[in-house]
C-alpha cells in the first residue's frame, strides 16, 4: 500500500490477523496497546492522531463476547463500543484520514431478518435481545461512517463479519464465543474422560462461521478497492458490506465437528433451559463475491487448525 496504517485492536483475534497480513505485505503499521492508548479516552485519541497522522485506519478494536458476556455486561458493551467508534472515527477525520475500515458484526441485523441476511436488512426489524446493546453500538458505527462520508466526503467503509474463530480467540470459560467455548469444553472433557458434554440450548439454531484469516483477507480486499469500484457495487449511501462463508451449520452439528477435531468420543447433551439466541444467522455475501472475494478455509479444517494453535498455547486455558 505504501502508506502508514493504524490498526486499532491489533492484539485482538481479528486485528492480529490483519496485522500479520499487513506485515507480510511489508506495510508500515502503527499499533498501540490498550495500556498505551485508551480508545475510550477522547483526549488521548485526539493526541494520538495529531502526533502520528496515519494515512489509513483499520478499526478492529471492540469489546466483544458471547451470549453470557452480552447478558452480563450490557452497559460496558454499549458504552465502550460507542466510545471507541466515536473517538477513532471522528479523530481520524479531524486528522485528515481519508480512508478508514471499521469491523462490525452480523448481529446488527434484525432477529427475524429474511435469510440469508442482505445489507439492506439493516434497521428493518427488532434486534436479538441477548446482544441488543452491542448491536446498537455497531449500527452506530456504520451510521458514523455513512454520515461522515455524506457530510465530509470521506471514504469510510464497514465490513460486517459473521461469527469468527481462529488463532488468537478468547478461550475464557465464561465469556468466550461458541467455537472457543466448545473447543475448550470438549478438550477438557476428553482429558477428564467425561462421559458427556452439555452444550447450551436446543442445538437447533444455525450459525455461519468464518476463519479469522479469511476475515483479514476480506478486510484488506475491501480496503484496497478503488473508491469508484466500491461505490459502484454498493447502494447509494450504503457503507457496509457483509463478510462470511456463505454456508451455515446447526449448533448440534458444530458440536459434533468440535468433538471429532478434539478427539472426544462421549455423549453430547443439549441443555434446553439455556437461551438459543437468534434461530438463524446466515449472511448474504453475494455483493462481496461479485467484487471477487470468497472464503477459502473450510470449517472442519479451520477448527482443526484452531485446536492445534490452542494446544501450542496451553496458557490460554489456565484461567478457570
Amino acid at each position: 500500500m505504501g502508506q502508514r496504517i493504524f490498526v486499532a485492536g491489533h492484539r485482538g483475534m481479528v486485528g492480529g490477523a490483519i496485522l500479520r497480513q499487513l506485515e507480510a505485505r511489508g506495510a508500515e503499521v502503527i499499533t498501540r496497546t490498550r495500556a498505551e492508548l485508551d480508545l475510550t479516552d477522547q483526549a488521548a485519541v485526539r493526541g494520538f492522531f495529531a502526533r502520528e497522522k496515519p494515512d489509513l485506519v483499520v478499526l478492529a478494536a471492540a469489546r466483544v463476547g458471547g451470549i453470557h458476556a452480552n447478558n452480563t455486561y450490557p452497559g460496558q458493551f454499549i458504552y465502550e463500543n460507542l466510545m471507541i467508534e466515536c473517538n477513532v472515527i471522528h479523530q481520524a477525520h479531524a486528522a485528515g484520514v481519508g480512508r478508514l475500515l471499521q469491523l462490525g458484526s452480523s448481529c446488527i441485523y434484525p432477529r427475524e431478518a429474511p435469510q440469508p441476511m442482505a445489507e439492506a436488512a439493516l434497521l428493518t426489524g427488532v434486534l436479538e435481545p441477548t446482544n441488543e446493546p452491542y448491536a446498537v453500538a455497531k449500527i452506530a458505527g456504520i451510521k458514523l461512517c455513512e454520515s461522515y462520508n455524506r457530510q465530509y466526503g470521506t471514504d469510510y467503509r464497514s465490513v460486517m463479519p459473521t461469527n469468527l474463530y481462529g488463532p488468537g480467540d478468547n478461550f475464557h470459560p465464561e465469556n468466550s464465543h461458541v467455537v472457543p467455548a466448545l473447543i475448550r469444553r470438549f478438550h477438557e472433557a476428553r482429558l477428564a474422560g467425561a462421559e458427556e458434554v452439555v452444550i447450551w440450548g436446543s442445538g437447533r439454531p444455525r450459525r455461519e462461521f468464518l476463519h479469522v484469516d479469511d476475515m483479514a483477507s476480506a478486510s484488506l480486499f475491501v480496503l484496497d478497492l478503488p473508491v469508484e469500484v466500491y461505490r459502484s457495487e454498493t447502494q447509494p449511501m450504503l457503507s457496509h458490506i457483509n463478510v462470511g462463508s456463505g454456508t451455515d451449520v446447526s449448533i448440534a452439528e458444530l458440536a459434533a465437528l468440535v468433538a471429532r477435531v478434539t478427539g472426544y468420543q462421549g455423549r453430547i447433551v443439549q441443555d434446553a433451559s439455556k437461551p438459543d439466541g437468534a434461530p438463524r444467522k446466515l449472511l448474504d455475501v453475494s455483493r462481496l463475491a461479485a467484487l471477487g472475494w470468497r472464503a477459502s478455509i473450510g470449517l472442519e479444517e479451520g477448527l482443526a487448525q484452531t485446536y492445534r494453535w490452542l494446544l501450542d498455547n496451553p496458557g490460554l486455558m489456565a484461567e478457570r
